[in-house]
């Protein structure tokens, strides 16, 4: 029996379209935030890096409680795109002030202003516009080969507009004359599209209802007795009574303990916490081209050589998820090739070969693809697996561990980043490193991607959800 669709092309690209709006904020603070704030307003790497991780501890706390709060909204926009919606404008006002620190104050309230900006951005309204998007998957849809599709779309627009961003960066901010000024309207000019954009995706999509969600479905851990001849119509309306009141019963501790009891969800968590610490070394690039390869363009280069490979990758994920005959062994072997192609990163970049790191970061990039593809179809289907087990949705629960990943992981990684910078005696805006600091420039851009992209593919092995969903359904 064939499922049922609920979208036409368009809802799928509309909604696709909003990860441009997240991503000029994430690739331009992940890329560039760093170096700005060493280069040009003269901070300390070090202790960017320490306040960029207690911000982290911070943002990772308010995921699951948006997330609840999300699971909890009855509006006549639906539970998501209220959230999405009005999110972002916090988001596009921080993210200017993040690049409007002011040069006449003293060191300790530059700090200050960053840490506070950073702070609201990410724990706040990038938390409450992210988790929203990503938990729409499973509010707009129930069919999963939409849900793949969405995912993969979504992950083009994300790819291409994190490629976009750090390839014209650079340019642009010498276009406007370079120093804080230039940052300034570059930031300015970022957050403008990101609002375009944002209200464009929440404006192409309808949230289905809590009875069409629901489908009047008995779920077994719910009703656990024999239904006898004459109860199932008493029984489905007290479904679609629970359906049409859109509430979730169970507090922030009570859905917490379901998230930890479902280990694909830990899985999921783990994985997303180490593909963020990958691109938070893979972003000390800027310095990578600046001091060890000598020509900070490269960026852009290096930036299409991962991401034009990553959208082929998308676009066939769909048509291999079908054919492989779902995520897990995709997932698996493509994480395995990526492995390789890290591999022959670290040998390339130690023989000085360019082309050599950029065909083979491009065969890692390609084989990661579709993880980053299905990812948001694998929550929607440890989501499912977690009502199958406990009888209760979680949505907006369970899709705050992408955001819990994205964020808490990046900002490890930036913090670690920052931390060994200044270990090694990195000096803003000096053209000559030390030894030791272009030693650690190695391990930051070359090695720690390697070990990580091993450890993630360690982590696939288990990570079978989609089995498991048909083992419930069949008890």
């Amino acid at each position: 029996m064939r499922e049922k669709t609920y979208l036409k092309w368009y809802n799928k690209i509309g909604y696709g379209s909003g990860d441009i709006a997240g991503n000029v904020i994430y690739a331009l603070l992940s890329a560039f935030v760093m170096i700005f704030l060493t280069d040009t307003v003269g901070m300390n790497a070090g202790i960017i890096g320490s306040l960029i991780a207690a911000s982290k501890l911070l943002d990772g706390v308010s995921d699951i409680f948006f997330g609840v709060l999300i699971d909890k909204t009855s509006t006549k926009m639906g539970k998501a795109r209220p959230w999405m919606f009005y999110g972002y404008f916090g988001c596009a006002i921080c993210l200017v002030a993040i690049f409007c620190i002011p040069a006449n104050i003293s060191a300790f309230a530059q700090y200050t202003w960053f840490f506070v900006a950073y702070t609201v951005l990410n724990a706040g309204f990038y938390t409450a516009n992210n988790i929203a998007y990503s938990a729409l998957t499973a509010l707009i849809t129930k069919n999963n080969q939409e849900r793949v599709e969405m995912g993969s779309i979504r992950f083009m627009f994300a790819f291409g507009t994190s490629m976009l961003i750090q390839t014209i960066t650079v340019s642009f901010v010498a276009a406007f004359g370079g120093g804080a000024a230039a940052w300034r309207t570059v930031a300015i000019i970022y957050a403008v599209v990101g609002l375009i954009s944002n209200t464009i995706s929440v404006m192409s999509v309808r949230e289905l209802s809590p009875e069409e969600l629901a489908g009047n479905e008995i779920n077994p851990v719910v009703y656990d007795k024999q239904i006898k001849e004459g109860e199932l119509e008493q029984v489905a309306e007290e479904l679609k009574g629970e359906a049409q009141t859109g509430e979730e019963k169970y507090s922030l501790g009570a859905a917490f303990k379901l998230l930890v009891q479902n280990k694909y969800y830990l899985m999921i968590v783990v994985s997303y916490l180490l593909m963020q610490i990958y691109s938070a070394t893979l972003n000390m690039g800027i310095y990578f081209m600046s001091y060890v390869l000598k020509n900070a363009n490269l960026l852009g280069i290096f930036s299409w050589a991962i991401n034009i490979p990553m959208i082929v990758g998308l676009l066939m994920t769909p048509m291999l998820v079908q054919k492989w005959g779902g995520m897990f062994r995709l997932n698996k072997m493509g994480y395995i090739i990526g492995s390789l192609g890290r591999i022959l990163v670290v040998v390339a970049g130690y023989m000085g070969s360019v082309p050599l790191m950029l065909a083979s970061t491009a065969i890692a990039a390609l084989g990661m693809s579709p993880l980053q593809g299905n990812m948001n179809a694998l929550i929607a289907t440890c989501s499912e697996y977690t009502y199958l087990t406990t009888g209760k949705r979680v949505d907006g629960t369970m899709y705050s561990c992408t955001s819990f990943g994205t964020k808490v992981g990046g900002g490890i990684g930036t913090a670690v980043a920052g931390w060994l910078l200044a270990l090694s005696g990195y000096v803003g805006g000096t053209e000559v490193q030390s030894a030791a600091c272009m030693n650690m420039l190695h391990i930051l851009y070359l090695w720690m991607p390697m070990v990580l992209t091993i450890l993630i593919t360690l982590i696939l092995r288990g990570l079978n959800v989609e089995k498991a969903v048909v083992e419930q359904k069949e008890k």
